[in-house]
């Protein structure tokens, strides 16, 4: 009976979905979905979706079903989960569904209708065992810090749609908070500053590629990048336009998010227990998450804090794998499962 019950982690992420299966990410998918507005079917899921993006005429939406870590659009999100998991290699060709057996991260932030949303798309798309797990304590199991123990951990994860600032210790959140300020805020400011400032009118891909290729919340670099040069629509003359944009000018276009995380990040080291406050200090501060590889935000929250901050190794893929070590070992990580 074996052959009909699959066991799955799901990194269900406002930007990215990442699917882990037998301890390998075997799904890595943008969070997007295409619908028809007359007939209301979705007609496109993930990476050929998200290339329609801005490409569409009115009778097709391009969506990202899950907002700010949370499910926006029940529909649309059972589709992209349904349809992401029948991209396992090893679920392809099957005759039968297995039933499933889910560990899926949220934000902490969640509200239990949320959480029910979540739970309710898991279970139909047959899954028969579902466990929720905060990112915070993923993304701290992911980077294998010791959550076990009564010594305080301080987490910083910058996803997609949520900033998870969180100090852990025994197995449980001390202090923590979700930001709805993260990677999607940074590329709607550079968006936003290219059009008022620059007078020039970009979609989201673009801004997504300005935000990766220069994209920078320090003016001074040991190693800066070249200046990018950026197509969109002049929005005096509505004509095709070339500029140049810089890291500098990205650094200004982020300035005031990236103030917000630091204040967050600066309000939760003021609620935490002073014996644990000794421990961060000892052990810094814990990046992880796609944000955290913007050039220079290590080093400005540095500044800010006083306190070593490290980048996990694998930033990116922290949250899902510490999901998955989760699902591996669900009796000994069940205090902190959902």
């Amino acid at each position: 009976m074996g052959f009909f019950k699959e066991e799955i982690a799901i990194d269900l992420g406002t930007a990215n979905t990442l699917i882990i299966h037998k301890d390998k990410v075997v799904v890595n998918s943008p969070s997007v979905v295409a619908i028809n507005v007359l007939t209301k079917k979705i007609i496109a899921v993930g990476s050929q979706a998200i290339q329609w993006q801005g490409r569409t005429h009115e009778n097709i939406r391009v969506c990202r079903p899950l907002q700010d870590g949370v499910i926006a659009d029940f529909m649309a999100s059972e589709h992209l989960i349904k349809n992401l998991i029948k991209k396992i290699p090893a679920l392809q060709g099957r005759i039968f569904s297995p039933s499933l057996k889910m560990v899926i991260c949220i934000p902490s932030g969640i509200t239990e209708v949320e959480k029910r949303a979540v739970k309710e798309s898991a279970e139909r798309v047959n899954a028969k065992e579902v466990h929720l797990i905060y990112e915070p304590m993923a993304a701290a199991i992911g980077m294998k810090l010791d959550i076990t123990q009564p010594k305080g951990r301080m987490i910083v994860d910058i996803g997609g749609g949520t900033t998870e600032i969180a100090v852990i210790s025994l197995f449980g959140i001390v202090a923590g908070r979700s930001l709805k300020v993260a990677g999607n805020t940074f590329t709607a400011d550079i968006l936003n500053y290219v059009s008022t400032v620059k007078g020039l009118s970009i979609g989201e891909i673009t801004a997504e590629r300005i935000k990766i290729e220069v994209g920078s919340v320090l003016d001074d670099l040991k190693d800066p990048p070249e200046p990018l040069k950026v197509r969109g629509k002049d929005n005096s003359t509505g004509k095709p336009k070339e500029i140049d944009i810089s890291h500098k000018e990205v650094a200004k276009a982020l300035s005031t998010s990236v103030s917000r995380i630091e204040q967050a990040v600066m309000q939760i080291l003021a609620k935490t227990p002073p014996e644990l406050s000794g421990d961060i200090l000892d052990a810094g501060i814990h990046m992880a998450g796609g944000g955290s590889l913007l050039r220079g935000l290590a080093e400005r929250i540095q500044l800010k804090t006083g306190m070593r901050v490290t980048v996990g190794e694998d930033p990116l893929y922290a949250v899902v794998n510490g999901t998955g070590e989760a699902l591996n070992n669900i009796d000994y990580y069940r205090p902190i499962l959902l």
